[in-house]
């Protein structure tokens, strides 16, 4: 037996299929009938854990548009208690694909989700292993902002590369991107990975490991290229490619630009490892009935939205005398080597990410969304003044998720960056 060389970071990786066995509910499009007609590509949870010393981390990335917060809060204790570490030290992912099933509505779902990530998790315990590691870059061209006068892109494609501590081998690639993955439009009613998947099938055809990918600051950033016979509010320019090969060529563009990186990216014996999370409170105020009426005749308009369930909801609010809605918005770090993904739950836009790689003066401290949940979108300030689906509109739909009916306060972007900088390990 080999002797366990103390002073370097543990890995181990298993993955686990997702896909459900038959007919469910779908979330994503809001519309009115959502059941799933059958299934495109297999969906996909993959488990890491990581360990360095005493300490050890799990970072799980699932093929979904993003748990409940009290779904993923739950999951991560369950994880937490087998491996005898605190929830905040396991962090999950969401790929934000709009083709995956409603977690909340679909109970025998969720359950069979949370039952194969928890065998994954065991599996993974018999397999760490000493490994080497290093953050790199690549820019890629896979979005583009859905404003056409905001040129604003995260073009990063954050790699970190993981090898063999003795004989080098490639071990295990994870990827952050920035795009949403909804190339697949709301006319597919077929269950798929979106680009998530053919990413990752198509790099690990290429260097034979296991690839994981994780989605960024990805509120505004719609996909280049995408798939439909309708055209969608999100790829209503000439900016946008419509192709039927639409996610290989999203694989494609990553990975052309990952294959001009890898191999400056130059392992190195990995002396720390940390994860952990802090929390800041924010608010969202509860509208007028007039300003309510005013955004749900807005969304019926120029997005087809029907807004009666959310007026209701708003009218109970303010019968009850509630003017505001809290939300605290945990900011939870993975950080190893001079790298650290930071994510928060909330669909926060791009410009979220640029300004804390800015601020923080570290081109490896990745800012992202769809972290531990899925909570609306979050607009800088810029946006908050234009409006429209991405501020107010989709609270109409999904607010029965998010716990408030209406966008967090004007100044909740500045607030947020700077509590996730301020709270960096780096």
């Amino acid at each position: 037996m080999k002797e366990k060389i103390f002073d370097t970071v543990y890995f181990a990786y298993q993955e686990v299929d997702i896909t459900p066995q038959k007919s469910m509910q779908t979330i994503g499009f809001g519309r009115m009938d959502e059941a799933s007609k059958g299934v495109l590509h297999a969906l996909k949870a993959q488990v890491t854990l990581w360990q360095y010393k005493e300490g050890m981390c799990c970072l799980i990335a699932i093929d979904h548009i993003g748990f409940s917060k009290q779904h993923s809060n739950n999951l991560r204790k369950k994880i937490g208690a087998m491996l005898c570490i605190r929830s905040e030290n396991v962090m999950l992912c969401f790929s934000h694909t709009h083709a995956a099933p409603n977690d909340t509505i679909e109970a025998e779902y969720s359950d069979f989700v949370n039952e194969q990530i928890k065998k994954a998790v065991v599996t993974a315990t018999q397999n760490l292993a000493p490994v080497k590691g290093a953050w790199g870059n690549a820019y890629g061209d896979i979005g583009l902002n859905r404003r056409q006068d905001n040129g604003n892109l995260d073009r990063r494609v954050g790699i970190f590369k993981v090898v063999d501590c003795e004989s080098g081998e490639l071990r295990f690639l994870l990827l952050r991107l920035t795009a949403h993955a909804n190339v697949l439009k709301a006319d597919n009613y077929m269950i798929s990975s979106d680009y998530f998947g053919a990413v990752r099938d198509l790099l690990r055809q290429q260097y034979d490991c296991p690839v994981m990918v994780t989605q960024g600051a990805s509120g505004n950033v719609a996909p280049k290229y995408f798939s439909s016979e309708i055209t969608p509010p999100d790829a209503c320019d000439n900016r946008f490619i419509r192709t039927k090969d639409a996610l290989q060529e999203m694989a494609e563009e990553v990975q052309c630009q990952v294959s001009k990186t890898i191999e400056s990216i130059l392992p190195v014996w990995l002396k720390n490892l940390t994860s952990y999370s802090v929390f800041i409170d924010l608010y969202g105020e509860v509208p007028s009935f007039r300003r309510a009426i005013e955004v749900a005749n807005e969304a019926k308009e120029f997005a087809g939205i029907d807004g009666t369930r959310w007026l209701e909801e708003v009218s109970r609010l303010q019968k009850e005398g509630i003017k505001r809605q809290k939300d605290t918005t945990e900011i939870q770090y993975f950080a190893v080597g001079n790298g650290c993904l930071c994510g928060v739950a909330n669909e926060i836009m791009c410009e979220f990410a640029l300004r804390a790689k800015t601020m923080s003066q570290n081109e490896y401290f990745y800012l992202g969304g769809y972290t531990n949940g899925c909570t609306g979108y979050f607009p800088t300030e810029e946006e908050f003044d234009k409006g429209g689906y991405e501020v107010y509109w989709s609270m109409l739909i999904f607010y029965i998720y998010y716990g408030r009916v209406f966008p967090l306060n004007r100044d909740s972007c500045g607030l947020l960056i700077k509590a996730a900088v301020d709270n960096a390990p780096l």
